[in-house]
């Protein structure tokens, strides 16, 4: 029997929190990189950490095309971290590679002339309101944790959901249809972060018991 909830598995990142999480709020999730598995998912959570392009060359082939056979069958995909980053048109770690294209942006360094990689607890700022940030503020928002040394840039106003800043404004989180992302990761960010995995599996009609 396939699961509802999938948290992909693209060979980086730490997917026992993220599943942890998601079990705490009610909705049994499985971990997989098999094409059928994405494919027949409801919901669908890419975490990642590291660089972009690992993971990305990870997807490729019978991964991404499950994947956009799902949204396409009306499946919800969220990005965590790097994740979140492979959402985007490119990446500009260690040269440029493409990414997904699912949201507009490119993913580029953060300044130098702060420290490196970006670690710790940082608040969101020009929140906006949408489902899928409900309770967590408006104009300046909960803190959450970070950890990356690149972020997205040149996204749309209506498609960034709220900006952190760090030697410079990026998105920290973005949304277009049934694909959303955050920079942060939700699943070490308390009650703030769980609130949004919350928020993201109403949205998929995937129900969460607490």
């Amino acid at each position: 029997m396939s699961a509802s909830v999938v948290i992909i598995d693209a060979g980086v990142g730490n997917l026992g929190n993220l599943a942890r999480a998601l079990r705490f709020l009610g909705a049994p999730c499985a971990v997989s990189e098999d094409p059928q598995a994405l494919r027949s998912a409801r919901c669908l959570l890419l975490p990642g950490v590291g660089a972009f392009r690992p993971p990305r060359e990870r997807l490729r082939g019978e991964r991404e095309t499950a994947i956009r056979a799902a949204l396409e069958a009306g499946a919800w995909l969220l990005g965590i971290c790097v994740g979140f980053q492979l959402l985007f048109a490119e990446g500009e770690e260690f040269g440029v590679t493409d990414g997904l294209g699912l949201l507009p942006g490119t993913v580029t360094p953060l300044p130098d002339r702060v420290p490196l990689p970006h670690i710790g607890w940082n608040r969101l700022v020009e929140v906006a309101e949408h489902p899928l940030l409900e309770g967590l503020g408006s104009d300046v928002g909960e803190a959450m944790y970070f950890v990356h040394s690149f972020a997205p840039q040149d996204v749309p106003p209506n498609a960034c959901l709220a900006q952190a800043v760090h030697g410079a404004s990026f998105c920290a989180m973005a949304a277009r249809g049934r694909v959303a992302g955050t920079q942060f990761h939700p699943e070490k960010s308390g009650q703030a972060g769980l609130r949004l995995l919350r928020n993201f599996l109403r949205r998929a009609e995937v129900v969460a018991c607490r």
